[in-house]
């Protein structure tokens, strides 16, 4: 039987780091998996190739530490893309460095600092200023979990066996 838990006080910084570990275990598996056999291949001609977005799945944790430690994102002055990856070393290694930013970020940051405003821009074009909270909710945890979802279609299409997340995949029962 379960063990009764009578009361758990965690501050969001603990809360962020136990799904951030969690997360990133899952986006590994589904990063290890990844065939650079054909990086440019689409399921659809609207649809971003299969390297760039397995790169875009690595570099969003990334998002989480700009979000916590500056107050904006201003693509216009102080976006930097991330470099092409060419093999599975290459994207893993990318996904391990944009995970130790969010988890140092996450370490250091009160609870005071999610409720503070994050603004998105490009130059004088403000695309939303939302909560700091809000933002690693929605642009980061949940952005992740989105591409991620869609990369398990791609491997699906090329018959590569996709790995559970959240339980037993089909390919491992």
């Amino acid at each position: 039987m379960f063990a009764q838990i009578k009361h758990i006080t965690m501050s969001l910084s603990q809360s962020y780091l136990a799904e951030l570990e969690h997360e990133f275990a899952s986006s590994k598996r589904i990063l290890e998996r990844v065939p650079f056999n054909d990086p440019a291949y689409k399921p659809h001609e609207k649809s971003m190739s299969m390297e760039r977005l397995a790169r875009h799945v690595a570099e969003l944790w990334g998002w989480a530490a700009v979000t916590i430690n500056q107050d904006q994102l201003d693509f216009s002055v102080n976006y930097i893309p991330t470099p092409e990856v060419h093999n599975t070393e290459e994207l893993l290694a990318l996904h391990e460095k944009m995970y130790q930013q969010a988890k140092a970020a996450f370490s250091g940051a009160s609870d005071e600092e999610y409720g503070k405003m994050w603004t998105l821009r490009n130059g004088e074009h403000v695309i939303f200023t939302l909560p700091k909270g809000v933002v690693l909710r929605t642009m980061v945890f949940n952005h992740i979990i989105h591409h991620r979802g869609q990369l398990s279609v791609y491997l699906r299409l090329n018959d590569v066996a996709v790995p559970g997340l959240y339980g037993p995949s089909a390919d491992e029962k």
